[in-house]
């Protein structure tokens, strides 16, 4: 994979800047001093202050012991741009350093974009790093809701941004199939059994079972195969072939429900072998061993307070039973010591937000760098229908889950909504938009764009005209502002990526895509392609092209399609 220009180009500028610090030493302008590890070179948000920017002169100002200023204006003046694209380079404000350059650099990324077609934007920025995403880990005793929708797909795009700058990725899903909800399930599918077969009166319901008409419908779907060959079974054998028989198949339901999301997972990891494998017990042993963990009152405590938390926490009840604490961190040095993972990324829901320092303190108890593992926060979702909160499936009757939203919006618009803002933010989904095919959807509008060009290379190509080689076209006629605008978005595509894998935030690119689509919108609406001089033609024609090319990219990336046709 190259290099990407905008990389290519700070790197250039950053030669510049110790070059000129060079002459500046030996005329004596300025004294012997050490650079800073990291010369910041910054694209500014205001285009009067050029194509690039540094602060460079204020990092060194208190070592130099000079003003920002002075420092700067020797570093401009010592500057040798010969054979660059760097036209000019002015100081500004306190000491800020603008570079301005001429617009062939920019057409530089043309043919890096054609030459490298579908892998244009990736690169091996963390190349090797093994990294297993965990995401989704939905309660398996009943259906995905909207949370983890939000969850699937941001998870989904964190892995696909860390596979694009080089990363080893694993995608799992951690089945909570042991502990109080196995057990809780089991009971609430045996008073539902008895209740089917000797009627409502026959068991009380427990006070903390799950109320969900998949309950009942397990049990219909199970009494249809065995009637009642268990109504005379002793009570936990029972509960443990229900909740085995319920399990399967609502884990066959999520993992349906995820594939026609586009969600697939390489590793299902089941809780229930961690406790049977004596993971957990080895677990609280090494903690134990390394001293953090003492006993009250029968229990077994982990000392939270060695990391700098207030509340200690149980790993093993009075009763001898692990704690879910317990068994969440056998499972993350399972991830570290036993299969050995770089990094560790778990995607939670905001409600979990107080749980991050205790996993963190439980891993550092195993000796294991807790800066290693990183934990993405997501808010919830509202679901709006007519400006109002949509509660009710209308098929069930029920909240609405994953399979009613995809069968209402389509996958494409569920992924790009839910990637459409930062985790952290609460996410109103507006159905009507969803659905809507107007600019004011912003899938839809991207869409369209990359049909658009399509439908004017098939047109051309019909004509007998073909997109040219790009050493074919005069890329000096691209000066319209719309034109350099358009091929400057190109050029940001690898940066874009990079950073949205090293902040673990994919919705950059949803808005990268929707900014290029507006670009390329206002392009077309300005200027023609058809018609033109051959020249001109040629020119834009290249230029859409490389546009397709990104936005097929950056859709294919997030896992939605991109329609040829609409």
């Amino acid at each position: 994979m190259s290099i990407s220009l905008i990389k290519k180009m700070k790197e250039q500028i950053i030669e510049i800047i110790k070059s000129s610090l060079l002459k500046a030493y030996e005329s004596n302008l300025l004294p012997q001093i050490e650079l800073p590890e990291q010369i910041f070179i910054e694209v500014p948000k205001e285009k009067a202050n050029g194509d690039f920017s540094t602060n460079i002169a204020m990092q060194l100002a208190r070592a130099a012991k000079m003003p920002p200023r002075q420092i700067a204006d020797y570093i401009v003046s010592n500057s040798d741009v010969d054979g660059t694209h760097i036209k000019e380079i002015k100081t500004a404000g306190a000491g800020f350093i603008n570079f301005y350059l001429d617009r062939e650099w920019i057409y530089e990324v043309f043919p890096v974009i054609v030459q490298e077609g579908e892998n244009y934007g990736k690169s091996n920025y963390a190349k090797g790093q093994k990294v297993m995403v965990e995401f989704v880990s939905a309660n398996p005793t009943g259906p995905l809701h909207m949370g983890n929708a939000r969850g699937g797909a941001l998870g989904d795009c964190i892995a696909a941004v860390l596979e694009a700058v080089g990363c080893d990725v694993t995608r799992e899903f951690y089945v909570n199939d042991a502990g109080n909800q196995i057990e809780l399930l089991g009971q609430s599918l045996e008073a539902r059994y008895i209740q089917l077969l000797k009627g409502e009166d026959a068991v009380i319901f427990p006070e903390k079972g799950y109320q969900g008409e998949d309950i009942i419908e397990h049990m219909k779907a199970f009494i249809a195969i065995n009637g009642d060959k268990y109504i005379e079974s002793p009570s936990d054998e029972r509960k443990k072939v229900f909740a085995e028989y319920a399990l399967k198949k609502n884990l066959d339901r999520i993992k349906n429900g995820l594939s026609s999301y586009g969600v697939e997972f390489d590793v299902w990891f089941s809780e229930k072998t961690l406790y049977d494998g004596g993971q957990v017990k080895e677990t609280i042993d090494l903690i134990a061993k390394n001293g953090h963990t003492y006993e009250k009152e029968g229990a077994i405590w982990f000392k939270a307070g060695d990391f700098g938390l207030d509340k200690d926490d149980v790993l093993v009840r009075a009763n001898g039973i692990p704690t879910y604490f317990a068994a969440d961190i056998a499972y993350h040095r399972n991830k570290f010591l036993v299969r050995k993972f770089d990094r560790v990324i778990n995607l939670w829901g905001a409600d979990h937000h107080g749980h991050v320092a205790r996993m963190k303190a439980g891993i550092s108890a195993c000796g294991i760098n807790s800066e290693k593992l990183d934990v993405v926060l997501f808010q919830l979702v509202r679901l709006l229908r007519n400006g109002e909160v949509a509660r009710m499936s209308k098929r069930k009757g029920t909240v609405i889950s994953v399979e009613d939203l995809i069968e209402e919006v389509g996958r494409d618009v569920a992924r790009f909504f839910f990637n459409n803002k930062q985790a952290e933010t609460h996410l109103d989904f507006d159905l009507d938009l969803a659905v809507s095919q107007s600019n004011e959807n912003p899938v839809f509008y991207v869409q369209y764009a990359h049909a658009r060009i399509c439908s004017i290379i098939r047109i051309l190509e019909e004509e007998g005209i073909k997109v040219p080689k790009v050493s074919e076209i005069n890329t000096a006629l691209l000066s319209a502002t719309e034109e350099v605008e358009l091929a400057r978005k190109l050029a940001d595509l690898p940066e874009e990526i990079i950073i949205a894998a090293r902040d673990l935030e994919p919705s950059r690119l949803t808005r990268y895509v929707v900014e290029l689509a507006s670009l390329f919108h206002s392009f077309y609406n300005v200027h023609r392609i058809k018609g033109e001089k051959e020249d001109i033609l040629k020119a834009r024609l290249v230029l859409i092209d490389c546009v397709r090319i990104v936005i097929r990219n950056v859709l294919g990336m997030l896992k939605i399609s991109t329609p040829e046709k609409m």
